[in-house]
């Protein structure tokens, strides 16, 4: 064979034709960076002073709300805390009033001669009614006494029977059944009365028809 061994050639290895040299190194990513735009602090400066203006403003409001809502809580209990004390004793009127009833209801059944044979008895008993009326008077609950032919009011009276009564009024009391009590201005019981209504129109055709007739005869 023709061909040099490694140690003929002196023992360097040989060369590889196919591989190219170069003395540039290697450059690792060749993409370059876009330039950035110019942004004016300035305008950022502004854009974050509105931002906590608008911040700024909406705490205030839940602020004034807060404060308006802690407001209509505060008047809405010294309210009840009021009417409390103003009509506390409205409860306590309206489980005695069957008692007032019943005690006023005998005295006016009463006839002259069983006053006359129990004075006494009579004139404690009455004694006891206006007893009665002073306590209510202490916690400002007045009595509501119709008179007979006083106009019915609804916001007063409550209506037990309506009667045609001929010369009367429609629409005003005949009749006074118990006696009404008013707390302040709050209604505590109504008076219970009768009241008139008007009497039904006649046929007045038929009368003058049986006018006419009867003037025929």
């Amino acid at each position: 064979m023709s061909g040099s061994t490694p140690e003929e050639s002196g023992g360097a290895p040989p060369l590889d034709t196919n591989e190219t040299e170069t003395g540039a190194p290697a450059v690792e990513g060749t993409e370059t960076e876009a330039p950035r735009s110019y942004v004016d602090p300035s305008v950022l400066h502004e854009s974050r002073i509105a931002e906590l203006e608008e911040e700024l403003e909406m705490a205030k409001d839940r602020h004034l709300r807060a404060l308006a809502e802690a407001e209509n809580t505060r008047r809405r209990a010294q309210r009840d805390r009021d009417d409390g004390a103003k009509y506390a004793a409205v409860p306590l009127a309206r489980d005695l009033l069957p008692v007032y009833d019943n005690l006023h209801r005998a005295l006016k059944s009463v006839s002259e001669e069983q006053r006359a044979a129990a004075s006494d008895l009579i004139a404690g008993l009455e004694l006891v009614e206006r007893e009665f009326l002073n306590a209510f008077n202490k916690h400002k609950i007045a009595a509501i006494e119709p008179e007979v032919g006083e106009r019915f009011d609804v916001n007063r009276h409550q209506a037990m029977f309506e009667a045609p009564i001929p010369g009367t009024e429609s629409g005003s009391i005949i009749e006074v059944i118990s006696t009404g009590f008013m707390c302040h201005d709050r209604l505590v019981r109504a008076a219970m009365v009768g009241v008139a209504k008007a009497a039904p129109a006649t046929d007045t055709g038929a009368s003058e028809d049986a006018a006419i007739s009867g003037g025929s005869t």
